[in-house]
């Protein structure tokens, strides 16, 4: 049996030019189920995992981009305060793809347009490997969290609600 050959997207090829290990998944997508849990029902990976990728708009910073499991919610009072913001908001959609180069439900860290303030959850520093998108629907990148902070220049805060 051939293997289907992956689409290079602008996170993988990042992650190829910095000599950093990934594993690809591809699966089925629908237009209405783009979000953590659907990722969840189509990979055999455990729930933690999964990290979704949040672009925020900050009242001084302006775009920051967050990254958290996909099973918590955003603090975005803990946000502002470790991004140097006042307040914070959710970018707004119709914004998503003209400013980070990706649309919603394949939002990665990893490529953007530009490079904005990224932060990660805590929580992913003392784990092996974590899931975010790879820039595509229907396919996500496995990669070490670690190695990921140091890639995009993020930094690992307390930032999804308790």
């Amino acid at each position: 049996m051939k293997k289907s050959k992956v689409q290079k997207t602008n996170a993988i090829r990042r992650l190829e030019s910095s000599g950093i290990p990934y594993q690809v998944y591809e699966f089925p997508w629908s237009e209405d189920q783009l979000g953590a849990d659907a990722v969840f029902e189509q990979l055999n990976v455990a729930r933690d995992q999964i990290y979704k990728t949040l672009v925020i708009l900050g009242d001084k910073t302006g775009v920051i981009v967050a990254c958290i499991p996909g099973t918590s919610e955003l603090d975005l009072k803990a946000l502002a305060k470790v991004s140097g913001n006042k307040k914070v908001e959710l970018l707004p959609l119709t914004d998503l793809e003209k400013t980070t180069g990706y649309v919603r439900g394949g939002c990665s860290p990893i490529g953007m347009k530009k490079s904005f303030p990224t932060f990660i959850s805590i929580q992913a520093k003392t784990m092996e490997q974590i899931i975010v998108s790879a820039g595509k629907r229907g396919m996500q990148i496995e990669v070490n969290p670690n190695e990921l902070q140091k890639l995009i220049k993020a930094e690992f805060a307390s930032i999804e609600a308790n």
